[in-house]
């Protein structure tokens, strides 16, 4: 499935390499934390001084994970953020495929004269590493991470730590294997992963279950009040603006997961949800029966990601992102099914 070429090479600069960088996307989530910490857990066992750095505050969800207290954030931690990157041997990037996915940590990136390696499964990369590794059918880029260790042959030094990791990642990604896992192989994947003493349990109750009461009260009262159905457009929005967000004193991670809740809804394909942010509205899209959300997502806003779960930043306001959109979906009914169930 790798190239060995490739592989060979990645496996060569680890072994030439002291200092080695991991990092990831702005607003990292369960895969971004799980692919990085997974393979820095990986290199401090075949002795590498390794260290993650990552643009901005990770969800608390993943507190849970081994060597989460050790993560650099950028935002908080700049000075030591630099010298991490600019004295780096290798710096690997996880789960992004453009240098604007970090926001203000990109300059870093860019900047260090370290050999850059790309691990993404998201479509359409950009050409700023010296080796990349982009494959849009996995799953997830912790999916990735794994078999790019299992080939160079170092399944054997992954501790439970590592798997922990790494497991979290392809977890959260698939929403515990209901979304973006046609692939058997997965499955193959996961039993490594639990042949080192993975706890799937446990990884599912941190990262998916557990929430605060704010987090609770918050995506209730986003699902009850804020939430539109588009009956003749078999569609669902919701929206949140920055009071709204405040009142419920919200923190990054309180509303993982809520734009898939308007997909249990039978009849309703695809589902959007817009959150003001400080310096933009975030827009996180996902769908089912292969209704392309990614293309909306590229034509309305200059997003992407993948064809049932996609993203965008729009610099403007909520109410202008939001009747961009409403005003754009009747333009996508032909890639509903022929004969799309009744809204019930």
């Amino acid at each position: 499935m790798l190239n060995s070429g490739m592989v060979d090479k990645f496996r060569r600069w680890i072994e030439v390499s002291d200092k080695i960088v991991l990092t990831c996307h702005v607003r990292p989530d369960g895969d971004a934390i799980g692919s990085t910490l997974g393979m820095m857990h990986l290199l401090q066992s075949l002795g590498k001084r390794a260290n993650v750095v990552v643009p901005d505050q990770p969800p608390r969800s993943l507190a849970f994970l081994p060597g989460f207290k050790d993560i650099c954030i950028y935002t908080r931690h700049e000075e030591y953020s630099r010298r991490l990157m600019s004295e780096a041997d290798l710096i690997i990037c996880s789960d992004f495929n453009k240098l604007s996915r970090q926001d203000h940590l990109a300059g870093l990136t860019e900047a260090a004269t370290a050999k850059k390696v790309m691990v993404d499964h998201h479509q359409a990369p950009d050409d700023f590493c010296d080796l990349s590794f982009s494959y849009p059918d996995m799953s997830s880029a912790s999916e990735l991470m794994f078999r790019i260790i299992a080939a160079m042959g170092c399944y054997t030094e992954m501790n439970i730590d590592s798997a922990t990791c790494i497991c979290t990642g392809i977890i959260t990604d698939t929403r515990n294997f209901s979304v973006n896992c046609k692939n058997p192989d997965l499955y193959e994947v996961l039993m490594r992963l639990l042949e080192k003493g993975v706890d799937k349990t446990k990884i599912v109750k941190e990262a998916l279950l557990t929430q605060s009461l704010s987090s609770l009260k918050l995506k209730a009262y986003a699902l009850s009040q804020k939430m539109e159905i588009f009956e003749r457009w078999h569609g669902a929005v919701t929206t949140l603006d920055g009071e709204e967000l405040k009142r419920f004193n919200y923190e990054r991670g309180d509303t993982e997961g809520l734009v898939n809740e308007p997909l249990n809804v039978q009849g309703i394909y695809y589902s959007f949800f817009l959150r003001e942010d400080e310096d933009c509205v975030k827009v996180s899209a996902r769908s089912i029966n292969d209704f392309p959300v990614s293309k909306i997502c590229e034509d309305l806003y200059g997003g992407g990601g993948h064809l049932m779960a996609a993203g965008a930043e729009f610099k403007g306001s909520l109410e202008d992102c939001r009747r961009i959109l409403i005003d754009a979906l009747p333009n996508y009914l032909k890639y509903l099914p022929a004969r799309p169930k009744k809204v019930e």
